[in-house]
């Protein structure tokens, strides 16, 4: 048995006519997020973050925007895709940082706690989300897309 951390990090471009989904939140707002799937940039994190501590790879290689299957899909059937592949491997904690200028995402992050810690078989305790914005500054400050980074810790063999 081990401990192993990964990381994970995505970015999409706020437009229009889509909806605006994090942690399988949604959320309202004018503009959503662009993407071959639903686009939820926090879930993908915590995806990559997730293979990445269990030396699995990325996302793109289980879930490549360049297979039809996967327009539209659902960020949280994805994320649950991602446990199933862990198999017994225990997942310690899971920490995601959101950052968007607008909207102001506190009044939400109760229920994508609870959505993730639902996905993943994790207590509420063992899941933080946090959202926080650029002060105006670059992409994400000016509202052109929203970044999210995701941390975690998991048990198991190797």
């Amino acid at each position: 048995m081990g401990t192993r951390v990964g990381t994970g990090y995505d970015v999409h471009r706020l437009v229009p006519g889509r909806d605006l989904i994090l942690c399988g939140t949604p959320i309202p707002n004018k503009l959503g997020l662009d993407g071959h799937s639903d686009a939820d940039v926090a879930a993908h994190a915590l995806m990559d973050a997730l293979l990445g501590a269990a030396g699995l790879g990325d996302i793109g290689r289980h879930f490549p925007d360049t297979d039809e299957k996967y327009k539209g899909a659902d960020s949280m059937k994805l994320l649950a895709e991602v446990r199933r592949m862990l198999g017994e491997v225990k997942i310690n904690n899971a920490d995601i940082t959101i950052i968007a200028q607008t909207p102001k995402l506190a009044p939400y992050t109760e229920q994508m706690t609870l959505n993730i810690s639902k996905v993943l078989g994790i207590p509420e305790s063992a899941v933080n989300v946090k959202a926080t914005t650029e002060e105006g500054l670059g992409f994400t400050g000016r509202g052109e897309g929203i970044v999210a980074m995701a941390a975690v810790s998991i048990e198991g063999s190797f």
